[in-house]
């Protein structure tokens, strides 16, 4: 079975919550760490992810988010 997964760059994120609130499976959320910026940068954690790229689209920060889409082996 193939995992889907969204990398984020943390050092990038400046906590605006658009992804996560987007996020139809509710894959990202806001973590507990303080990145470089000063935020509480967003962390991935599902194993719903669908692949879809809502987050991805939304978020206005260019290079924080890569979403992932699994390959069947």
């Amino acid at each position: 079975m193939a995992l889907n997964y969204v990398e984020v760059n943390t050092d990038l994120c400046k906590a605006c919550r658009v992804c996560v609130e987007t996020c139809p499976k509710h894959c990202l959320e806001l973590g507990s760490e303080i990145n470089a910026l000063g935020y509480q940068a967003v962390r991935f954690d599902s194993t719903e992810c669908t692949a879809c790229g809502l987050c991805f689209y939304v978020c206005p920060e260019p290079g924080v988010l890569t979403v992932i889409k699994g390959v069947d082996s």
